[in-house]
């Protein structure tokens, strides 16, 4: 029997905890999902293994698969109790094989960092963008501006000029808009003037964005990072514990040898790269939106998804309209919601979620201990 893992995290969608009112793939609680055969064996991670939902989830889980897949179906399922919480200073190694410290991120369940190998693609934009379509659909977001050297997400949320409070435990407040909580270095320092720092500089200001900020519940927060695959780069994702990359190329082949430099740099530090973004894929003329132009090629970076093993989460056209947007302060999802852009976000996004939700059903939980610790 042929049983789609898709169909299997569809099914357990249904499965709410009555507390959270999310569903237990959302809340990351399916761990080890391995699918063969006709069986399927998953671990749930509870709380409170001795409260009701923990006593009624594995009958649930069992009930749905057979109802909704089939009554042949083979279904295992345990039911284990949550880890307990890292501490504060939990140990992530680093290039040189120091250990750097980051403080706890315990609200934080997916963290996304957005790259790409060169500048000019449009990274910045995606991110912004993927962030309000996740909100839009009803995550609570983050979106952390780590592109120290040049900051562009205030202009883009249309909050230049504003500047985070400290709360009553020393923490940093994010600022929201658009439903979007977000910091960025160009919040703290003068946009007139440039930033000139180096790697350990930077690294401090990134840990404080994440151990020292007020965050609370987020289930996807999105890393701007900086453009390139230099040691900056490096810095942060060997210092940030990340659930993946999204790397963002255009279709034009000068881009595309870029980012699969990028796709190289996240492989030498462990990182999985959850998908592969195609930006200004084509222009559509306003008065004929049936028609495409593909001014920087075709479907490049889809191909080298392909070829690099890569799931491909979608494109977005060159639109006028986000070029305003972005330069008015409020992003295409927000003031063109029925877009060909916002469209093409939406669906990024949903692609992004179930690829995260995938990838999180595999995770052996004891293991990522044992590689933050190693």
């Amino acid at each position: 029997m042929s049983v789609a893992r898709e169909d299997v995290l569809d099914v357990l969608r249904q499965i709410k905890h009555p507390k959270e009112e999310k569903d237990i793939i959302r809340l990351d609680m399916v761990k080890d999902l391995t699918i063969e055969d006709g069986h399927v064996s998953f671990t749930v991670v509870v709380k409170d293994p001795d409260g009701p939902f923990a006593n009624q989830v594995e009958e649930a889980c069992r009930r749905l698969l057979h109802e909704e897949v089939s009554r042949e179906l083979s279904v295992e399922v345990e039911v284990d109790s949550e880890m307990i919480p890292l501490g504060d200073d939990v140990m992530v190694g680093d290039q040189g094989g120091e250990k750097q410290q980051t403080s706890g991120e315990d609200g934080v369940q997916n963290t996304i960092a957005v790259a790409s190998g060169k500048g000019g693609v449009g990274k910045s934009t995606v991110a912004v963008n993927l962030a309000m379509s996740l909100s839009e659909q009803g995550y609570e977001v983050a979106l952390v501006d780590t592109d120290i050297y040049g900051p562009s997400i205030p202009k883009m949320m249309g909050m230049e000029g504003e500047k985070p409070r400290v709360n009553d435990e020393r923490k940093m407040v994010p600022l929201e808009k658009h439903g979007v909580k977000t910091l960025s270095m160009g919040f703290m320092v003068d946009p007139d003037q440039a930033v000139v720092w180096r790697g350990p500089m930077v690294t401090k200001a990134v840990r404080q964005f994440l151990g020292d900020v007020d965050w609370g519940d987020i289930e996807y927060m999105i890393l701007d990072l900086p453009p390139g695959t230099g040691d900056v780069q490096l810095t942060i994702v060997q210092t940030i514990p990340l659930t993946g990359a999204v790397i963002v190329s255009t279709p034009q082949d000068l881009a595309l040898a870029d980012a699969r430099k990028g796709k190289a740099m996240f492989d030498n530090v462990n990182v999985p790269v959850v998908g592969m973004v195609e930006n200004m894929a084509y222009f559509s003329p306003p008065d004929q939106p049936d028609r495409k132009y593909y001014l920087f090629g075709r479907a490049g970076a889809q191909e080298l998804a392909q070829e690099l093993d890569v799931p491909f989460l979608g494109e977005v056209p060159i639109q006028q309209e986000i070029r305003k947007s972005s330069d008015q302060g409020t992003p295409i999802v927000r003031s063109a919601p029925d877009s060909a852009s916002t469209q093409a976000f939406a669906e990024i996004a949903d692609q992004l979620t179930e690829q995260v939700a995938l990838r999180n059903a595999e995770d052996d939980p004891t293991q990522k201990i044992e590689i933050l610790y190693e």
